[in-house]
């Protein structure tokens, strides 16, 4: 039987999406709506962004796929900017098809540098829906009963429900006991986003990160970083998420903003580390595609040419003011968190208990969308906003974000 919640989410399923330009959306009959999910987190220019579509179209017609087995500058001057934005010695790309492939890469690439299998990642993360990622991955919501081995999940480390509050290093000598207690006390790698996405844009506390990797490392791990979500500038302070925790990991992944809607992933590493990947043969038909690196290397200059990171920053911020303005107006909003463009809003029926407000959220996003704003929603308990438009979002669009949700909030 369809609950209420089921009929207002089929409702926004239903909306016919045709056209898009920057931070806006076009349906079948022209209507406008701003965009302020971004494609979930993926659109980080803008919709139809001239320069990215020029470069996309002018790859095209010269030629579309030639796979890596041949030299092509597209592929390679794309690899070489993407290493230049990366800190120490991460300077080795491989290119995949989405951030599921270039996590279940880097899971493979830790177990094969290491000689282990066993993996640590934080319950509540979320890492891909194939069977490595899917392991990986710690929400019940995400996971088919597929064989999924050789993973531990460690506590999560949320400031809002995680019960050490704010102080990381407390949830980190979990991670330490998962070592001695539940493997021979080696581990392959940890992974874990520097802002959890799907998990309803949770902020790891602060200490958690540099205290975890230190961990890993003396047990023989990789540190990875999936910053599918978090990276390509959308934090605003940082181009890359785990920036913002005073880290440098041994292997990053990245998909979603780093194509503005082409799929693409990749994974960069460490040569030394890249070298395990030469004892086979490594190969992947499309990653590497030259019409899609040529668009992930258009978002590039785009980003640098229009200051979108610094617009994440100022704006972002502005927006998660405001945020908070109206989680003072309404005690329906328990949380407001996150950065940049990468934002979280979680909706509880009680302050105190923090009990999720399910049903509530659909209600809301369905006044929003007839209002003309789009909005995305997640966290485990699928009650969290996840607020992450395109990067060039500006204030008078924060603005009418604002003044749709008070109006929406305002008819529960």
């Amino acid at each position: 039987m369809l609950t209420d919640e089921h009929f207002i989410t089929r409702q926004l399923l239903q909306l016919n999406i045709v056209d898009g330009k920057m931070q806006y959306l076009f349906d079948e009959d022209g209507r406008r709506y701003l965009d302020a999910f971004g494609g979930i987190a993926t659109v980080c220019c803008g919709h139809c962004h001239p320069d990215v579509v020029e470069a996309i179209v002018n790859q095209a017609k010269r030629i579309q796929h030639s796979t890596v087995l041949y030299l092509n500058h597209a592929i390679a001057d794309f690899a070489e900017a993407l290493a230049s934005k990366m800190p120490g010695d991460l300077k080795v790309v491989f290119f995949t098809n989405s951030g599921t492939e270039a996590n279940e890469l880097a899971l493979m690439i830790a177990r094969l540098y290491t000689g282990c299998n066993d993996i640590i990642s934080l319950r509540n993360g979320y890492h891909g829906n194939a069977a490595g990622t899917m392991g990986a991955t710690a929400q019940s919501n995400w996971k088919f009963n597929v064989v999924q081995t050789g993973v531990h999940h460690a506590l999560n480390p949320d400031p809002y429900r995680g019960a050490f509050g704010s102080d990381g290093e407390k949830y980190a000598r979990d991670v330490q006991e998962i070592i001695e207690f539940g493997t021979t006390g080696r581990v392959a790698g940890f992974i874990s986003e520097a802002i959890q996405g799907v998990g309803g844009i949770v902020e790891l506390a602060p200490g958690y990160l540099p205290a975890a990797y230190n961990i890993v490392r003396k047990a023989g791990g990789l540190c990875i970083a999936d910053e599918v979500q978090a990276g390509v500038a959308r934090t605003g302070s940082h181009f890359w998420g785990f920036e913002g925790h005073g880290v440098i990991p041994d292997i990053v992944t990245m998909a979603k903003g780093i194509g503005n809607g082409i799929p693409i992933g990749a994974v960069v590493t460490t040569p030394e580390i890249a070298q395990v990947l030469t004892r086979r043969s490594y190969f992947n038909t499309f990653g590497g595609n030259p019409v899609s690196t040529a668009g992930g290397h258009a978002v590039l200059k785009v980003l640098e040419k229009e200051k979108l990171q610094e617009n994440a920053f100022v704006v972002g911020s502005y927006l998660k003011e405001q945020l908070n303005k109206l989680k003072e107006k309404h005690d329906i909003i328990g949380d407001v968190r996150g950065k940049g463009f990468l934002l979280g809003a979680e909706l509880v029926t009680d302050r105190e208990k923090k009990t999720p407000a399910k049903a509530e959220i659909s209600h809301v996003m369905n006044h929003m969308k007839d209002m003309g704003v789009l909005v995305g929603k997640g966290g485990f308990y699928g009650n969290v906003f996840r607020i992450t438009p395109p990067l060039c979002f500006t204030k008078e669009d924060s603005d009418f974000f604002i003044d749709v949700m008070d109006i929406a909030l305002s008819k529960l």
